[in-house]
Formats: C-alpha cells, structure tokens, sequence
C-alpha cells in the first residue's frame, strides 16, 4: 500500500483517503454512509445541527 491507503475502519476494503468524501474522518472511512454506521451520526451533520443563540441581557432581566 502506498501512503494514501487507508483500510476503512467500518467496511475494512483498502480507500484512498484523498478521495473519500467524508469530510471530517477522511482517514478513518471510505465515506460517509460507513461514517454513519459506525458511529451512528457524521460528524459534520453533528456540527450543521449546533445553533449559536444570542440574547440581550436587558430583555432577559427584563422577563
């Protein structure tokens, strides 16, 4: 194996690790569906669901 192939960690089949479209774990899995049945999430679909909220103080010590 050369330096970019990489065995995935849920299907164990040989992927270069330029081309696997997941996009956080290149080098652990093929792709993303195995990203997703190993861990059960992706990791970017985990980070697309978090939501930055901002309140004024003044209308929360206000309520």
């Amino acid at each position: 194996m050369n330096n970019h192939m990489r065995v995935c960690q849920h299907c164990r089949l040989p992927y270069d690790w330029r081309r696997s479209p997941s996009g956080s774990l290149k080098m652990t899995y093929c792709g993303s569906l195995c990203e997703k049945a190993d861990l059960g999430f992706t990791i970017e679909t985990l980070l697309c669901e978090v939501q930055v909220v901002r309140l004024d103080w003044k209308e929360l010590l206000a309520a």
